[in-house]
């Protein structure tokens, strides 16, 4: 008994003796972690790790602890972020987290013809946490040889309610006029389902349907009431990133466009817009843009289809 009690701590410092120790992550290795880590940037912490790991394999359980670190105070800091924009959000008043743009464009031409024309449009987006609430107004006005050519007016508002992540319901008002095709005022109720096919960083695509009603009041007095389907796509597609153009400006191309066809008994109409937006600084850019209307059976002397491009300069806030 004495002598294993004599041979036993000889035994422990050897077995202490043949155990590595975890070697500290050098100076200059954590430096860099460090350094990672500040950015806030994941995928350049995961890098960063990575080749640490690999450069430094005995430090491997130092390296995680440090990773799985600042991925929780990251996960922590979001969740904090959007209870904060969560609370602004709801807390915020009618007139504020509206967002737009505001399109402008003009031309004249003298010579064989004398022409003047404007253009102007205002589109408003208020985003909640469940609502999100649309306005557009917008206006074209021409004039010819001193004769007005084309005066066109609308104005539209729709109010979405949130039921999923892909579903919502939608109600729907809008004003036209438009005396070259043929009606001073043309008024619209709708209201029904709507679904995001699409939702992604660079595309986004959705369609909305549902019954509606139309008043048209035409130049010649008369009126037309009727129950008609209504059929709505918006669609946006972010085309590129930093295109180089003139001046050093970058640019964002996008291509999108939008639709709304009524069918009633008497009459389809359609109305189309394509546009292509390239940005010249975080607020001013420039469109190109080509809009169709269409009516089935337009009234004596107008023509079905009525077309129009505009190159306009958008202002967004």
């Amino acid at each position: 008994m004495t002598c294993l009690r004599l041979i036993a701590p000889a035994f422990a410092i050897a077995a202490t003796a043949t155990t590595p120790a975890l070697a500290e992550l050098p100076d200059p290795v954590r430096a860099m972690v460090d350094a990672a880590i500040e950015t806030g940037d994941p995928d350049k912490v995961a890098t960063v790790i990575e080749i640490a790991r690999s450069t430094n394999p005995e430090s491997a359980d130092e390296l995680g602890t440090l990773q799985e670190a600042f991925e929780e105070d990251r996960a922590e800091a979001e969740r904090i972020a959007a209870a904060e924009e969560e609370r602004r959000i709801r807390e915020a008043g009618l007139l504020a987290n509206w967002s737009g743009q505001g399109q402008i464009g003009a031309f004249q031409s003298s010579g064989n013809t004398e022409s003047i024309g404007l253009t102007a449009a205002l589109a408003l987006t208020r985003t909640g946490i469940d609502w999100t609430h649309k306005m557009k107004l917008s206006a074209d006005y021409q004039r010819t040889d001193g004769e007005t050519s084309r005066k066109q007016w609308l104005a539209s508002y729709e109010p979405r309610y949130q039921l999923s992540e892909r579903v919502f319901t939608y109600g729907f008002a809008q004003f036209e006029s438009n005396r070259f095709q043929g009606y001073t005022g043309r008024y619209a109720l709708s209201g029904g389902l709507g679904w995001k096919l699409i939702e992604q960083s660079d595309m986004n695509l959705s369609i909305k349907l549902g019954p509606a009603y139309r008043r048209t009041e035409f130049v010649d007095g008369t009126t037309d009431n009727n129950l008609a389907a209504l059929f709505g796509l918006d669609f946006d597609w972010q085309l590129a990133d930093n295109i180089k153009l003139t001046n050093d400006a970058n640019a964002t191309a996008e291509g999108g466009g939008q639709a709304l066809v009524f069918v009633d008994s008497d009459n389809i109409s359609l109305s189309a817009l394509t546009g292509l937006e390239a940005k010249l600084n975080s607020s001013l850019s420039t469109r190109l843009s080509y809009s169709v209307e269409y009516n089935s059976d337009p009234p004596a002397g107008s023509v079905k289809t009525d077309t129009l491009a505009r190159f306009t300069l958008v202002y967004g806030f």
